[in-house]
């Protein structure tokens, strides 16, 4: 069977076992606090395990799009160096949400194992959780019986908490699990040593290839257990595994999943996959050929690699390939890209929206790629120059504090380091890394330190109802708080059973407002509320009021407010970055499309696909249009609950990386020009934004772009502001006729005058230049000169050492000067001499640097250091000439 057969039969069985079939969600977590990526098949139906809310179906069967690099499940390190470890996989699942239990679902693995994949029956093992005294769980007598009926005792394997309790993280849905083993050893080593003793002992050849979780418990803050309100199924089945037992290979990337992307890097590289002598050039394929899939859908999905949180994660995987590929697979230009494309094709049929964005993705990953490779040979010079510098000392160890710099600032590996340190007889300070590592994990930690106490329950409910698109005000009932401790303070956050409250998503930020307990009569207590967040399927309201366990606890209808006034200049910002799309698309051309959003009441922040600066005549014309559309004053036509293929069918714009529902809501400002799926608030015409207005353009990452407008009030405000700069030049100016003709003709005036001072500073450094020549010391082996001088700029310091170094022969050069009040040091030694001495002008300028008060470095041949302490240059100078 290929891949595409192996994971339509599992979707086909699932589907004949009555399940609705759903689409994977994207990779980044959406509105999940606890999660950076989706590192699982159940991550999407968290809440409804939680009983938040209400699954489209009580049995769901998918395959999901996975991420393990980071948190608590991190197969990163693994991924090359074996057969089986992946950062994206896919996960094959079957759900039932308190619906069928443990029979059905084990029965079912093995029917589909068995009698669909016909997998060995003798070559399967399966796990049952032994059970833990700690938290109170016993031994899975239950999966026990009914695996016992079907495969005998000598087949099942007793698994710790580790290996057989399923928990997604430190709290949350967690519960007992049957893991479903296969041994693809040959016959011979089968018979020498059972495959039983084998699980769970990482042999590359037997793995687990399905894991059955059976939730019963959620996890509280405080490491307890609690029953969940009813039971449900949560199964897992990698599918590389799958394949690899099914297409009866012995690693994963021996299957046509991976098997296309492989093909293609042997055609660059000209090296043959399972046929080099070098090892690692057939872990750089692995590593490369399963690192594109994690970058590209992660791209697809709206994470581009950046130096922040997510965006550092996915940059961190595609240096990695890329560092690979450069190291062992001999690509000194950009390579990583090229593998887009058969990577889309394979796809086209399953996640369909990598092939949509193939061009867009290509493009990215090309940049990023033509980036790395200017810091990697950055981060080579630096190494260069440290074990330079070692050599001179006659240590043979890099500093631990050097290897974090350069893994942290040039993105060099720490394997990178030492592979290229032992190359050149050099080792690695291991120890010094690690602490300096966790130095910076900490720093994190304390960074982002969140701290949250259980959910206080106070009623029952069922799901939270959000009334903000009809209603400012609600009477509502707090169903829950908690109290979460943050670097800001500490914080309730409180859950209603009905909302007016918007809470931040797709780019718009949370409602404020007030809870109002109580009544007048007897006493009101006013909450204010500074922001709401969406965690999974709850909508959060935060308060840093202090105090308000008792009130909140003792609370029956409260009264729900949003601020009104920067609610409609939220809409307004909302709408306008609706109409601003549609006219970019008509400008700039179709395959504009949104890559992040943000907007308040004061500011409405775009990012988009292009691959070029937007003009200043095209940012014209995009707010030309919108405007117009603005002085159109179109309704609002807004339809809820809508079939999704419906509305995509219609034309509506989707934006890629969103997880959209089976129903879901359009906004549309006439259908022929803005017809979208959107689920934030609206102005119910456009005029009432009033007037749209750009206030910048720029990049922000490779093939995307940023620009940043405002509307209303705040748009009169910037104009009044540009106004009133322009009223103050022509003020300045004594009021010129043509205000353009005499800025331009001071712009030439001023550049004529700094024309004629740098003429009478590079006079002045002449006549300097004879002076110190005359004053020179003469040595056997070098010319000496060491001076206080006046210069007009540090700049200046360069200029004198290099124009000296063309005249004399054999130059050391110590120069101090008092600059705009501030000390300035610079230090030049001929390159001969650095050479035959070993002397370092970076060394000793910041040893000198220490009498200003002060620091710098440089190169060994030149360097230069401010301060802050003028008085000390003298001291400096004198210290300077006994060093030669």
């Amino acid at each position: 069977m290929t891949s595409h057969q192996i994971r339509q039969a599992f979707l086909d069985f699932f589907r004949s076992k009555e399940h609705l079939i759903v689409p994977s969600a994207p990779l980044v977590a959406k509105n999940d606090p606890t999660l950076m990526f989706n590192n699982s098949g159940m991550a999407q139906f968290k809440d409804f395990f939680l009983g938040n809310g209400t699954p489209p179906s009580r049995r769901i069967a998918d395959t999901q799009k996975c991420l393990r690099v980071s948190g608590k499940h991190n197969d990163l390190e693994d991924v090359g160096f074996d057969t089986y470890h992946h950062t994206m996989f896919e996960m094959l699942g079957n759900w039932s949400f308190g619906d069928y239990f443990k029979k059905e679902a084990i029965a079912w693995a093995w029917e589909l194992l068995t009698d669909v994949y016909k997998l060995p029956k003798d070559r399967l093992y399966v796990s049952v959780f032994e059970g833990n005294e700690a938290d109170g769980v016993p031994f899975d007598q239950e999966a026990w019986d009914l695996w016992k009926g079907i495969v005998g005792e000598d087949r099942i394997i007793l698994g710790n908490k580790k290996d057989n309790f399923w928990e997604m993280g430190d709290t949350g849905p967690c519960g007992p699990c049957s893991e479903i083993h296969i041994d693809l050893r040959s016959p011979a080593e089968v018979a020498e040593v059972s495959g039983k003793s084998l699980v769970n002992n990482d042999h590359p050849q037997v793995v687990e290839i399905w894991n059955l979780v059976f939730m019963q418990f959620e996890r509280k803050a405080d490491g307890s257990l609690i029953p969940l309100p009813s039971t449900h199924v949560d199964t897992g089945m990698g599918f590389e595994r799958l394949c690899m037992a099914i297409q009866q290979k012995t690693s994963n990337y021996d299957t046509d999943v991976f098997q296309n992307t492989i093909g293609v890097l042997e055609t660059l590289s000209g090296k043959k996959y399972g046929q080099n002598d070098e090892p690692f050039a057939d872990i750089a394929m692995r590593v490369i050929s399963d690192h594109i899939r994690a970058v590209s859908f992660a791209i697809t999905d709206g994470q581009l690699p950046s130096n922040v949180k997510a965006g550092y994660v996915i940059r961190r995987i595609l240096r990695r390939a890329v560092r690979y590929g450069y190291s062992y697979l001999g690509f000194q230009e950009p390579f990583f890209h090229k593998l887009v494309p058969v990577l889309a094709e394979q796809f086209k049929d399953v996640f369909t929206e990598l092939k949509d964005q193939e061009e867009f993705v290509t493009r990215v990953i090309l940049e990023e790629e033509k980036s790395f490779l200017r810091t990697l040979e950055s981060g080579l010079k630096r190494l260069d120059s440290i074990i330079s510098g070692l050599k001179e000392t006659g240590l043979n160890t890099i500093p631990g504090d050097e290897v974090f710099e350069l893994s942290d600032t040039f993105g060099f590996p720490v394997d990178l380091t030492a592979l290229i340190a032992r190359e050149k007889s050099f080792q690695i300070d291991e120890t010094g890394y690690q602490d300096a590592l966790a130095e910076q994990k900490k720093r994190s930690r304390q960074d982002a330190a969140k701290e949250a106490t259980d959910w206080v329950e106070l009623r029952e409910y069922d799901g939270v109802e959000f009334l903000g698109y009809d209603f400012e005000e609600t009477h509502s009932h707090i169903v829950k708080y908690r109290k979460v401790k943050t670097k800001a303070g500490e914080e309730y956050h409180i859950v209603l059973d009905r909302t007016p409250f918007y809470a931040e998503m797709g780019g718009q930020v949370g409602d404020t407002g007030t809870l109002v307990l109580g009544s007048k009569e007897e006493g009101e207590r006013r909450i204010n509320i500074i922001d709401t967040k969406k965690e999974n399927d709850l909508f959060v309201h935060i308060s840093r009021d202090k105090n308000l366990d008792e009130a909140l606890s003792g609370s029956g209808i409260v009264t729900a407010k949003i601020d009104i006034d920067r609610r409609n200049k939220i809409k307004a910002n909302h709408t306008a970055t609706h109409l601003m799309l549609s006219s970019m698309r008509e400008v700039l051309g179709t395959h504009v499309s949104q890559k992040g959003s943000f907007l308040n009441d004061e500011v409405l922040r775009f990012d988009f696909a292009h691959f070029s600066k937007v003009t200043d005549e095209e940012l014209r014309k995009i707010e030309d249009r919108v405007n117009e559309k603005i002085r159109e004053n179109i309704a609002l036509e807004e339809r809820r609950n809508v079939p999704i293929q419906q509305a995509l069918d219609a034309g509506a714009t989707a934006t890629f990386g969103e997880k959209y529902g089976d129903f879901v809501r359009l906004i549309i400002f006439d259908p022929k020009f803005s017809f979208e799926l959107c689920g934030g608030t609206h102005v119910p015409s456009t005029g009432e934004i009033g007037v749209f207005k750009f206030i910048s353009e720029g990049s922000v990452s490779a093939g995307v772009r940023r620009v940043e407008a405002v509307t209303g009030e705040k748009a009169l405000e910037l104009m009044r502001q540009q106004e009133e700069t322009l009223n103050k030049i022509k003020d300045l100016l004594k009021g010129p006729a043509d205000l353009i003709k005499a800025v331009e003709s001071l712009i030439e005036e001023r550049s004529a005058l700094q024309k004629k001072i740098a003429a009478l500073e590079n006079e002045k450094i002449q006549a300097l230049k004879a002076t110190l020549i005359g004053n020179m010391e003469t040595h056997s082996t070098f010319n000496l000169i060491v001076q206080k001088v006046d210069v007009p700029s540090a700049d200046s310091l360069k200029q004198l050492s290099y124009e000296l170094r063309d005249q004399v022969e054999n130059l050391i050069a110590v120069f101090g000067a008092e600059i705009g009040g501030k000390p300035q040091l610079s230090v030049f030694i001929a390159e001969n001499i650095v050479q035959e001495t070993g002397l370092n002008a970076g060394k000793i300028v910041k040893d000198l640097a220490k009498e200003i008060r002060g620091g710098g470095g440089g190169q060994p041949f030149f360097a230069t250091a401010g301060g802050s302490d003028a008085s000390g240059l003298d001291t400096a100078l004198e210290k300077a000439k006994g060093l030669f």
